[in-house]
């Protein structure tokens, strides 16, 4: 089985506020700050643009296949929007992958549609529902109840809005690192001063985060026993020590190691 947990880094669409809006002429910044002060206006209080106005700077992927584990980000600094969702689209292709992420369901696959859409990107297996394949009738990628796609957030929040928790204490609570380097909300910041590399590294350490809380749900619904846990754990250690880079090595100095014993924490 392929399990694949991921996550997106996004930014204003700075392009399509200015077409809404009458924005024409602002420069990028000032674009975003004017989409921003009309949300807060809209909403009474939050920058948080709606997911339509959202654009895909960043996706992040650790993939379970066969006896290897990898973590890497999508294309590279130079890359296209259109090119790294393209990519995320045909590794669904050829994997046929369990998905796994943190709000994917509220967040991520929202996102991701509605830039396929505005790219025109086909992705004909991600939203197969049984019409030529009938093993996706029951089990398919759109369902919020199947298990091709588990959202981990709306699982274990029991589907209720009131039970929702954010990734970054979920797995500080379990002895995972949480939100290391910045915060979604710093990522517009860090896109206009050229981090680029700092957004693709964050989202890297989100998406650790994210399958590791996996292998805890699996632990817990019991998918995997406590020393095939161990093992899955040790498989990431090993390929994470053996990237060797600053980011991931400072993942792994806060990962606590009660997280993969938990029955000594």
């Amino acid at each position: 089985m392929n399990v694949l947990a991921f996550d997106i880094e996004t930014i204003p669409d700075v392009e399509t506020g200015r077409k809404l809006y009458g924005l024409i002429g602002l420069s990028d910044d000032d674009t975003a700050r004017a989409m921003f002060q009309k949300r807060r206006q809209d909403t009474g209080g939050s920058e948080f643009l709606p997911l339509h106005l959202q654009r895909i700077t960043a996706i992040s992927i650790a993939l379970r296949s066969g006896e290897d584990f990898k973590l890497w980000t999508l294309g590279t600094l130079d890359s296209s929007e259109a090119e790294i969702i393209n990519r995320f689209y045909e590794g669904i292709e050829k994997y046929t992958p369990d998905l796994v992420s943190w709000n994917g369901g509220g967040f991520d696959l929202p996102v991701l549609h509605y830039r396929a859409l505005l790219h025109g990107i086909a992705a004909p297996r991600y939203w197969e529902t049984g019409e030529t394949e009938t093993g996706f009738r029951y089990n398919n990628y759109l369902s919020r109840f199947h298990w091709r796609h588990t959202d981990l957030m709306d699982v274990l929040a029991g589907f209720q809005p009131r039970g929702a928790a954010p990734l970054d204490e979920i797995a500080q609570m379990l002895g995972l690192p949480g939100k290391l380097g910045m915060h979604g909300s710093k990522v517009w910041e860090a896109y206009l001063d050229g981090g680029i590399e700092r957004i693709r590294n964050y989202c890297e350490t989100d998406t650790l985060n994210t399958y590791l809380l996996y292998l805890r749900f699996e632990l817990m619904r019991g998918r995997l026993q406590r020393d095939r846990f161990s093992d899955e754990c040790a498989r990431v250690r090993k390929v994470l020590t053996h990237a060797n880079k600053p980011h991931l090595n400072e993942f792994m100095a806060a990962w606590a190691q009660t997280f993969d014993h938990p029955q000594s924490a």
